[in-house]
């Protein structure tokens, strides 16, 4: 969908990442995704009258995690206050969250933007809080709530209103899941609803420095819903203006399936959620030495493990980025290397480039064809580094080696046992391979008649016919070096 050039979107992003936490940010339920409605709960979680909530640990360590990795400020004291509003699928008529002293403040993230120069998005403040219920409103029956959901661990992203497009948009919600998922803290599933994202929106002319009126967008459940609602919106923004009508503030819904955001509330109608200070919690105190602590513990993040392959492994910028997307894909990545050197005696950087094909073609292949991330993926990093040392030993050619992974990928053996069993050793020996190529060349006198009259283009034909007669086979060096002399020959 085109966007009027003569306007300029400014967009703000909430995102909210359900914490992957064993329990829930006040109680010791579980937080198991899936479990019978109504069945992970107690009394703290329900706000039963004098239950008392104790802060779970791991929530604080898993936010100082993604607020150090996004360049926050960490306050030395932050508090928990309580959010009213009345709701079926919240019981207690307040979530517990944070408001005027969030934990951590004033970071930013930097995205990598389509025309290559990146741009750094601020974040105005992150902080922790607890999930409501799930009301169901798609059966054919009055509404039903399922309150297992409530007491879950999140926390709550609020980005600057720095994105200035649809796809900015989209790049950002990418790095923030990419951040999480590197971190551990949260698995980023936007269809089971453990990362969603709310979207403020508002157009002006360019030039102009005003802000227009905002409207939020909710219920946006994929990356691709995100883009797409934001580029609805900012188009009926636009219209309206441009019709002589004026955007009225106020929460809109997206629907998927129309391609429309329909009106929720209006600013009139919007909650005023009286926060005030928790007086069941104390405040969160984190000094220097827990900071530390955190920043010690932080794995090696996406971008400096991108730039790090680049620089020692000699990958292009693609390549590295398409390895490192996913944390676990850039360790199946550095495992397989590591093996692979360890078998061949290379550096790692000689071989770093094949080892990348490997999993960009045919690894990545395999994960999307069958919806499946990678410790699902049925060949280790131990034997695609040995499949893999097959090819540069000699052993097995490039071409049999793709018949070797398929059967990996059924049977998850060892190559050496595939080979073995299928009798796919390469063929190397030179005599053997000469009688393929006499036979080749015996039995298309008129290629070899155009080939000696200058169209060189044939050979390639010859090599052909001649793997195909060793059966995928002949060492395809050999193979040419064998053509090239004998056709060679036939010219003087």
């Amino acid at each position: 969908m085109r966007l009027n050039k003569d306007y300029e979107p400014i967009i703000g992003l909430e995102v909210h990442a359900q914490m992957l936490t064993e329990t829930k940010a006040f109680c010791g339920c579980s937080t198991k995704f899936g479990s019978e409605p109504n069945t992970n709960v107690c009394p703290v979680c329900l706000g039963m009258p004098g239950t008392l909530p104790v802060l779970n640990l791991n929530l604080v360590e898993f936010v100082l995690k993604i607020g150090l990795a996004t360049n926050c400020k960490i306050a030395p004291r932050s508090i928990f206050a309580r959010k009213n509003y009345f709701y079926p699928d919240l019981p207690k008529g307040y979530q517990i969250s944070q408001y005027e002293k969030p934990i951590c403040t004033d970071g930013f993230a930097e995205i990598d933007t389509d025309d290559g120069k990146g741009k750094t998005i601020g974040l105005t403040r992150i902080h922790m809080e607890e999930d409501a219920g799930k009301s169901i409103h798609d059966l054919d029956v009055d509404t039903l709530v399922d309150v297992n959901r409530c007491g879950v661990p999140l926390i709550e992203i609020v980005s600057e209103p720095d994105i200035r497009s649809p796809r900015e948009a989209y790049q950002f919600l990418s790095k923030i899941k990419q951040l999480v998922t590197y971190l551990g803290i949260c698995d980023g599933n936007m269809e089971e609803g453990s990362l969603r994202c709310d979207a403020n929106v508002s157009v002006r002319r360019k030039g102009q420095e005003q802000f227009g009126t905002k409207t939020e967008v909710k219920n946006m459940n994929s990356f691709r819903n995100v883009e797409r609602a934001l580029e609805y919106e900012i188009n009926r923004q636009i219209q309206l203006i441009e019709d002589g009508g004026e955007v009225a503030q106020e929460t809109l819904l997206w629907d998927a399936n129309q391609n429309v955001a329909y009106p929720m509330r209006s600013k009139e109608e919007a909650h005023d959620y009286r926060y005030f200070p928790d007086p069941d919690l104390v405040p969160v105190l984190v000094d220097e030495t827990w900071i530390e602590k955190v920043r010690a513990s932080l794995p090696e993040l996406p971008t400096p493990r991108r730039d790090r392959f680049i620089a020692e492994l000699g990958l292009s910028k693609y390549d590295a980025e398409v390895l490192t997307n996913e944390k676990r894909v850039a360790s199946y990545y550095e495992e397989t290397l590591a093996a692979l050197a360890g078998i061949t005696g290379q550096p790692s950087k000689n071989i770093a480039k094949t080892v990348s094909n490997w999993l960009m073609t045919d690894v990545l292949r395999v994960m999307g064809e069958r919806k499946t991330d990678i410790p699902e993926f049925p060949i280790s990093p131990k034997n695609l580094a040995a499949m893999i040392g097959l090819i540069i030993d000699g052993t097995i050619s490039g071409k049999i080696a793709k018949e070797v992974f398929e059967e990996m990928l059924e049977t998850n053996e060892h190559p050496r046992t595939i080979v073995k069993n299928k009798n796919l050793v390469q063929v190397s020996d030179s005599s053997t391979i000469e009688l393929a190529v006499d036979e080749v060349l015996g039995a298309n006198k008129p290629q070899v008649d155009k080939y000696l009259g200058g169209n060189e283009k044939v050979f390639g034909f010859f090599v052909g016919e001649t793997m195909k007669k060793m059966q995928g086979k002949g060492n395809p060096k050999i193979v040419n070096e064998v053509l090239k002399r004998k056709l060679g020959s036939l010219k003087n």
